[in-house]
């Protein structure tokens, strides 16, 4: 693929984690107004979607420095780092 189609891909990600991440930020302040037991619980989730926003983070930092050809060997792990994000945030988001 040509270097448009991977800054097309690369501006499609981060737009993704921006709106993840702001949902991440609502579901902290969801917590904030919860009751312990609650608290605790969504702390717990929010932590883990935590860890994955970082590696989704990471792997789009690989693909912004991969050279043209590289970066389609990258794109499945981007793609996992970035399904698991999705699936920890409507998980958390359906619970709570």
């Amino acid at each position: 693929m040509s270097t448009s189609n991977k800054q097309a891909y690369q501006a499609k990600l981060q737009a993704q984690l921006d709106e993840w991440s702001a949902n991440i930020d609502a579901l902290e302040a969801k917590a904030r107004q919860a009751d312990a037991q609650a608290r605790i619980d969504l702390q717990a989730e929010i932590d883990t979607l935590k860890t994955y926003q970082h590696q989704a983070e990471a792997k789009l930092a690989e693909l912004k420095t991969a050279s043209d050809q590289a970066w389609q060997d990258l794109k499945q792990g981007i793609e996992q780092a970035h399904d698991n994000l999705k699936r920890a945030l409507q998980t958390a988001t359906d619970r709570f």
